[in-house]
């Protein structure tokens, strides 16, 4: 599954009891459409994202920053405190693809993880 949305906050690595390390951050999808009475409504839709890959690129996953992402998509659910029951999506990425925006300018994305980002653009133009 493929999503494209906007970082609602820099991304944080985080270490596992394993001593495995995630980056966890947080995108919205926006979308609209027209109801019956030809009005337009927006809609926005949060995940909580996971990256397991490598932790390198929590670097350049800044605020504001444009990403398409490529994975799967999870639903969990939870009773807070005050009794209310919650419920979120998590969105576990495979691919990471940076179309700009965030809080660093491209001089600042250092070049080992320019050059992963290409890498990985460039395999998915392959025509099988």
């Amino acid at each position: 599954m493929n999503i494209t949305g906007r970082l609602t906050r820099d991304a944080e690595v985080r270490t596992t009891s394993q001593e495995k390390q995630v980056v966890n951050f947080s995108i919205a999808t926006n979308d609209s459409y027209r109801n019956k009475q030809g009005e337009r409504i927006e809609q926005t839709t949060y995940f909580d994202c996971s990256y397991w890959i490598g932790s390198n690129v929590a670097k350049i996953l800044t605020k504001g920053t444009l990403v398409e992402l490529t994975g799967r998509v999870s639903a969990r659910a939870w009773t807070g405190n005050d009794g209310e029951a919650h419920a979120g999506l998590n969105f576990h990425t495979s691919n990471i693809k940076l179309h700009g925006g965030g809080k660093r300018s491209e001089e600042q994305t250092p070049k080992s993880i320019k050059s992963k980002i290409v890498a990985q653009e460039a395999e998915d133009d392959l025509p099988f």
